[in-house]
């Protein structure tokens, strides 16, 4: 028995060591555990996009906002656009495996005299995505137990207070799981995994066997439903706001590669493969509560304020049942809470390394003991409660926070991709040959996704109800405002005498293909880099 595990602990340390001095050759020193292999990387990916479950908790804006048709269509078309993004970023994170991600990629794809300051801009994109998205998953999770509480008990009222503590119940929750559990991340992502398709096709199964009054096809598929105030076209276009914020957030194993054993295979596969589960397991998802969905207005107004809840109680009759169908959903967002923290930390904590953040020094510390981020963990923690907070105060809080999320996101997932197709605009080629390559479609790709993304970061602005009031309008845009003002505040006092980027001790434009060949197998001295 030794001499199999002997030999099993050396290859082991052998691909530890690959990969190490890949890291070293952008300029970065390993700090963090490596604890995850490639079916528990797909597990936390999953566990972030997991598509149905998300769609399942704004499923309100689609309801609201054109109807199944504009759901499932906006679903489907969303699904072959972010794809090709996926595959973009698969590939970039193949060639560049580093915490930083997207901003990371913008330092080293963009025109030199651009790329630092891009690379900032993005970086404070991304980890406010990152960080809002964590606090939505926390509104999502407090909607659905406080649903169950008035399905179970029609007189109660749900406050708005009440929701944010709840809220803020499932944020110290995760920390703590992320704190004093870091190494059982790996377990959790890969019975996740099953838990979550388990949950998916038990849900779907069941509304679908118990619901004999389900909606015509022509119903699903083409009536349209507006409960905008905006005129049908107007709606159609915030209704795929919906189906953006389904398909997001799959960028989640390029935050985690320096925690991988084979992050230039595995990560780009995590990348690509949680889409195409998401894509397929939303579709089908979507087209069973379009079927099962009641009366449309009924479910929009439900008093439980998630029309889910409304869909499972129209389908099987019964309030225990709905309730048990809503915990499997609760179950994935307690996993989901605690990889969107994981993430959201070793996403501060590289930019914090490469001297992105005020107070840098202290959030890129790493605790020797434990061999996670404490202090980033703590950030991400706080912006989350923050961002909670917003719906103290108005009532579109949680479509705020949806918004901010998703707009975060898809400009840090935008800029990568503009930094490589004016790269090659202007002549700079960047051959980006990991393990995960596109080739010759690779430009293709970039641009299909880039011109999606655009369109997706305007319309995330739009007010989603009419007439615009104070209280229901979209502050999406002076979210991002803000945003910018920080970003270049702090570029102006900070970042533009310390922030440095990817690779402090590796040029712009060298990369880790360079350093070790396709499959990983070797590692070679190559000129222009150096340690």
């Amino acid at each position: 028995m030794d001499s199999k595990v002997e030999p099993m602990a050396e290859r082991q340390e052998i691909e530890f060591s690959v990969e190490d001095v890949a890291l070293e050759k952008l300029g970065y020193q390993r700090e963090l555990k490596r604890n995850f292999g490639f079916f528990g990387m797909v597990g936390f990916s999953f566990s972030i996009v997991t598509c149905w479950s998300a769609l399942s908790g704004v499923l309100i804006v689609g309801v609201e906002s054109g109807g199944p048709p504009v759901m499932i269509w906006s679903w489907i078309g969303v699904c072959i656009v972010s794809l090709s993004v996926a595959y973009s970023m698969a590939e970039m994170c193949s060639a560049y495996p580093t915490a930083g991600g997207q901003y990371s990629w913008v330092a080293i794809l963009a025109p030199p005299q651009w790329s630092r300051g891009l690379s900032y801009v993005c970086g404070w994109f991304m980890l406010i995505g990152i960080c809002a998205m964590g606090a939505l998953n926390n509104f999502v999770f407090a909607n659905f137990i406080l649903g169950m509480a008035n399905l179970s008990h029609p007189e109660y009222t749900i406050e708005r207070w009440h929701t944010v503590l709840v809220a803020y119940a499932l944020a110290f929750f995760t920390f703590g799981i992320n704190l004093f559990g870091p190494s059982l991340l790996n377990k959790i992502s890969k019975a996740n995994l099953i838990w979550n398709i388990g949950s998916f096709l038990v849900i779907v199964i069941v509304i679908l066997a118990c619901n004999d009054h389900k909606q015509s096809a022509g119903f699903v598929f083409g009536d349209f439903q507006n409960f905008s105030g905006f005129n049908p076209a107007y709606a159609a276009i915030i209704g795929t706001i919906q189906s953006a914020f389904g398909m997001c957030c799959y960028d989640a194993p390029a935050h985690m590669t320096e925690e991988m054993l084979r992050p230039r295979k595995q990560a780009p596969q995590a990348i690509v493969l949680s889409v195409w589960l998401g894509a397929i397991t939303g579709l089908i998802f979507l087209i069973a509560c379009c079927f099962c969905i009641g009366d449309i207005e009924t479910t929009a107004s439900s008093t439980t304020g998630v029309p889910l809840i409304q869909i499972f109680y129209n389908s099987t009759g019964s309030v225990p049942a709905a309730c048990v169908l809503v915990s499997l959903i609760v179950i994935v967002d307690v996993v989901c809470g605690n990889m969107l923290l994981a993430e959201g930390s070793r996403s501060i904590y590289a930019f914090a390394r490469d001297d992105g953040l005020p107070f840098s020094a202290f959030f890129s510390k790493v605790n020797s003991k434990l061999q996670i981020p404490v202090n980033a963990m703590a950030l991400t923690l706080f912006v989350q409660i923050v961002l909670n907070s917003i719906y103290f105060g108005t009532i579109t809080g949680f479509n705020t926070v949806v918004t901010i999320a998703t707009e975060g996101f898809y400009v840090s997932y935008a800029m990568p991709l503009f930094a490589r197709v004016v790269s090659r605009m202007l002549g700079q080629k960047h051959d980006l040959e990991g393990p995960w390559s596109l080739g010759r479609y690779g430009l293709p790709l970039n641009v299909i996704g880039l011109l999606f993304l655009l369109y997706a970061i305007i319309t995330f602005n739009f007010p989603s109800l009419y007439p615009v009031t104070s209280e229901n309008m979209n502050y999406t845009s002076a979210a991002v405002g803000v945003i910018m003002f920080i970003s270049l505040v702090t570029w102006i006092t900070t970042g533009r005498k310390h922030y440095t980027g990817p690779g402090k001790n590796a040029p712009v434009g060298s990369c880790c293909a360079q350093v070790l060949g396709k499959e990983g197998e070797k590692i070679e001295e190559q000129p222009g880099f150096s340690i």
